[in-house]
């Protein structure tokens, strides 16, 4: 098995990764969203809707008590 992150040599230790280096890049895409299944569900896309709205709103809140 080759590592999904750099081709390499898969270990045991860190299985499917070749090293924790590789696992940590894996880990980063994950946590920044990099990985994502694409879905045409009304539903789904109202509820990225509203956290979208939510996450934009609060992003307005924090720059306003910067000021």
């Amino acid at each position: 098995m080759s590592c999904p992150i750099c081709g390499g040599e898969a270990q045991k230790t860190h299985r499917p990764f070749c090293s924790k280096r590789c696992a940590d890049i894996d880990l980063g895409k994950w946590l920044n969203g990099a990985y994502a299944v694409p879905s045409l569900d009304p539903e789904d896309i109202e509820n990225a809707s509203e956290e979208t709205r939510r996450a934009l709103q609060m992003g307005e809140k924090t720059s306003q008590t910067r000021h």
